[in-house]
């Protein structure tokens, strides 16, 4: 199992596109950026390159989630911009060949029930799913829990595992967030096991609190046995808030990992 630096979270003490090489100097193995866009996708290809990492995840283009809003993906009357954001995504994923693309559900607004979002969702992650697999671009699909991201219309492993059969496309998986499922009191053993089998890609920060690992209750060393046991044998991305002290020294529990997991 690698064990990635999610950027958008990790480093960011220094301008993203010198991150790449931060995290290298650490010891990570690979990066995930949540929205790399800002980026020229050459520059950050070449940043890449220098360092030798490859990069895991990025996200499709989401408007205006993090702010608040409802996002693109699960709403009919946003159906435009979400074809424009999965063309600009494809594009970028075209030179700087993520391994996934998570497509964020988005939000339930007023107005559209969720028989008719879920609905949208499908056909969206259907047609991403079919538009990355020439790339060799996996899809995958996040449930995000409803305390930090009110709303969010996917927040548990049942609905990620639905949604999974409902689209019917190989190239779809599930994106685990340990955090998200912990910050809803889920336990992080019987997630994976829910969504064994479906499982692309992994995120860790502790909970409470969403730091690294020890700063909180999240009981890791279970949940990397249940990855193992049910097979899962892809990147660890740290997805953390570092603190005041800043990301170096939040990684006293890097080294640890690095011994433990299979392949170091």
């Amino acid at each position: 199992m690698k064990l990635a630096a999610n950027l958008s979270l990790l480093f960011t003490e220094q301008p993203l596109i010198e991150r790449v090489a931060a995290a290298a100097a650490a010891g990570f193995e690979a990066v995930e950026i949540q929205f790399p866009y800002e980026l020229p996708a050459t520059q950050l290809q070449a940043a890449l390159q220098a360092a030798g990492l490859p990069l895991l995840l990025i996200n499709l283009p989401a408007a205006d989630l993090l702010e608040g809003g409802p996002g693109l993906a699960a709403l009919p009357p946003r159906q435009a911009e979400f074809d424009r954001a999965l063309e600009q995504a494809l594009a970028y994923a075209a030179i700087v060949r993520p391994r996934a693309v998570n497509v964020l559900a988005g939000r339930l607004v007023e107005g559209v029930s969720r028989e008719v979002a879920e609905a949208c969702l499908v056909r969206n992650l259907r047609r991403c799913a079919e538009a990355f697999a020439p790339l060799g671009v996996r899809v995958l699909v996040e449930a995000i829990n409803p305390l930090d991201m009110p709303g969010f219309l996917i927040t548990t492993p049942a609905q990620q595992r639905a949604l999974i059969v409902a689209v019917g496309h190989e190239n779809l998986a599930a994106q685990l967030d340990l955090y998200h499922m912990a910050r809803q009191g889920f336990d992080s053993v019987d997630c994976i096991a829910q969504l064994a089998g479906h499982i692309g890609h992994v995120q860790f920060a502790d909970c409470p609190g969403r730091g690294a690992p020890g700063s909180g209750a999240l009981d890791f060393a279970a949940a990397l046995r249940a990855l193992r046991m049910h097979g899962y044998s892809g990147a660890l991305a740290a997805e953390y808030r570092p603190g005041e002290a800043g990301t170096a020294a939040s990684l006293g529990w890097l080294a640890d990992w690095r011994e433990c997991l299979p392949g170091h």
